[in-house]
Order: C-alpha cells, then structure tokens, then sequence
C-alpha cells in the first residue's frame, strides 16, 4: 500500500515540475510568434452576432496566446516516457515500481491524449493563423467532431475486441450488458465530453476543473488497485496544475484546442478502463452543465422566435454578463467541481462494494 501510494505521488510532483520547467520556453516561444487569435470570433455557431461574447473575450486588444495545452500533454508524455526509459535502463524495484507505462492499463489513455492532441494542435494554429472552416478560423465543428468519434471509435473497438468489454457497471444495481452497441455508447460518451470543452473560457476555470476530475478518477482507479492508471491520472493533474499556475488571472496562455480536445478524450477512456463511466453524470458535471448551456441557448434561439435562455452561452459567461467578476465565477466552478468529484468517486467506490 505505501508503496503504490509512493507510485502516484512522486510522478505526479515530475509531471508538476516537468510542466513549470518546460513552461517558460514554451511561453517565449508563443509570444514571439503571436500565436493568440488576430481578432474577436465575429458570430456564434448558430450564425447569429456574437457581440457579448466578443466583448467578453476581447481577443483584438489582450493578445494572450493559444496552446498553452502543450504544457499539460508535453509534460505528461515527458513524464511516462521518463520513468519508462529509468525502468529500461536501469531496473531496480525502486525504478521498475515506479514506471506506470503498461499494455493493458495506460497505453491507450496515452495513446489517446497524444493524438487527440495533435487534432487539437492543428485547429489552433489554423485559429492564430486565420485559416480554415471554422468559426473565427481553425477546423470546422464537423471536422472536429469527426475527429472524435474515429478516435472513440479507436478506443471502443480496442475494448470490445481486444479487452472483451461490453458491459456497463451501474453502481448499486447489476452491469448492464450492451453487446455490440457499447462500441457507440463508447463514442457518444467521449463527443459528449468532447463538447464540455468550453469550459476552457475564463483564466484559471479549466484547470481546476480537469485537475479535480482526474485526481477523482485517480482515486477510483487506486480503489480497484489499477495502480498504473492511478498514477497516470495523477500525472494528468500534475501536468494540469503547472498549466494552472500560469493560466490564474491573468493568464499567460490559454489551454485551447489542444488541451481541451487531449484532456476531454482521455478523460472518457480512463472512465471506461475503470469502468466507472456512469460517475462521469456527477463528476463531469461542470462539464455537462457548461455544454448543455450552450445547446440550449442555440435550440431556444432556433425554436423560439431567437429568445435567449441565458444572457450569453456558455454558463460561465452567462454570469459574467450577469455582472460577477470572472475571478468569482472561476472560484465557484472550482468548488462545485470538487464537490461533485468526491461526490462521484464515493459513488463510484462505494456503489461497488
């Protein structure tokens, strides 16, 4: 026991020092090359004027760069690859104890965080350059949804054929067996995580967001004795919180594309290998609470004669316009998140027992 909690800890302070150690160059090299958007996003997804929101933002005069996702991932595979290489050259049961890369628990979280990464990377630097489909540049919202659903389809594939996984634990009721159509629950899963991506709007608010939900789930996973994904998971928060320390007000970057799309997929893979997917409805509910805001602004807007439900989506900036300082917002989302978070792991745990 001392040990696996040893296994968790000490990657995931690497993962934090890795993060601030990589930051400042990474930072340098984002402003020197202005890689921040040129302008406000003209238009909502719906079309219509997106004038709150851009004043909200105010791209055109804060000038803050994209990318800033790099540091989460980067640090993240620098780390795995690190404990990795010490256990392959040089294995003792202090180096091999700690190394937490293994088939059949943390290569496919990996595997999807890097990809996923790179799909994000791309549509952030067609945003700064001004290029593509969608709105305000960048990929187009099919591209990327279709980028998604062939990495769910990936990921679900690799569990129902290669793991055999084809039930769904309910906790404190019996598995719900879905046969084949797990593969499409699977990928509906990860684009519904996918589209809580939004989150990332305010200085600060994504990352004590994602930090709370992965350190859950490294929770879940040490509970089940999945040490390995417990450690990975614990290195994601590492990673966020040197992320985090640069983006509280005023944020030297944003996590954009690359750290949302890495962070939102790998977060839906690591639920399945612990087959805690159902605790995501708790412990992802910042996430589904910020996405669904925004679906139901564009429905009402559509249906409804263009009446809004809220002052501007997301929710985040709903209160913004209400008049609560960004600072506030941020702060209540963080507290909400870590009630839900330990409300879902107990769940999770206990609804197993």
């Amino acid at each position: 026991m001392f040990l696996d909690i040893i296994k968790i800890f000490v990657p995931l302070t690497i993962a934090f020092l890795v993060g601030m150690a990589i930051t400042p160059a990474l930072a340098d090299y984002l402003y020197r090359n202005k890689m921040w958007k040129k302008k406000n996003v003209p238009r909502a997804m719906d079309g219509h004027s997106a004038t709150i929101t851009a004043k909200l933002h105010n791209d055109e005069e804060r000038k803050t760069p994209r990318m800033g996702g790099i540091v989460v991932w980067g640090s993240v595979l620098l780390t795995t690859l690190l404990f990795w290489m010490l256990a392959a050259l040089f294995p003792t049961t202090a180096t091999e104890k700690l190394s937490f890369l293994s088939r059949n628990q943390t290569w496919l979280p990996l595997f999807s965080l890097v990809v996923a990464a790179l799909v994000g990377l791309v549509d952030d630097l067609l945003q700064v350059r001004e290029q593509g489909a969608g709105v305000g540049g960048g990929l187009s919202a099919t591209k990327r949804i279709v980028a998604v659903l062939f990495i769910g389809l990936v990921g679900a594939l690799w569990f129902y054929l290669k793991l055999g996984v084809s039930t769904v634990s309910v906790p404190f009721l019996d598995p719900i067996s879905l046969g084949f159509f797990f593969v499409p629950f699977f990928m509906i899963v990860m684009l519904a995580l996918f589209s809580g991506g939004v989150i990332d709007g305010l200085d600060g608010l994504s990352g004590g967001i994602f930090a709370s939900m992965f350190a859950a789930y490294s929770g879940i996973a040490f509970a089940q004795q999945q040490i390995d994904i417990a450690a990975f998971c614990a290195v994601v928060v590492g990673a966020v919180l040197a992320f985090l320390w640069y983006n509280i007000p005023p944020a030297r970057f944003f996590l954009s594309e690359t750290g949302a799309l890495a962070l939102t997929v790998t977060l839906a893979v690591v639920a399945f290998l612990t087959d805690a997917v159902l605790a995501l409805v708790i412990i992802a509910f910042p996430l589904w609470i910020t996405s669904a805001s925004s679906i139901i602004q564009m429905l009402s807007k559509r249906f409804r004669g263009g009446r809004k439900v809220f002052l501007v989506a997301p929710l985040h900036h709903h209160f913004q316009a209400l008049g609560w300082p960004a600072t506030k917002v941020v702060m209540r989302y963080w507290i909400v998140g870590v009630v839900t978070s330990v409300a879902g792991m107990v769940v999770a745990i206990v609804g197993k027992l």
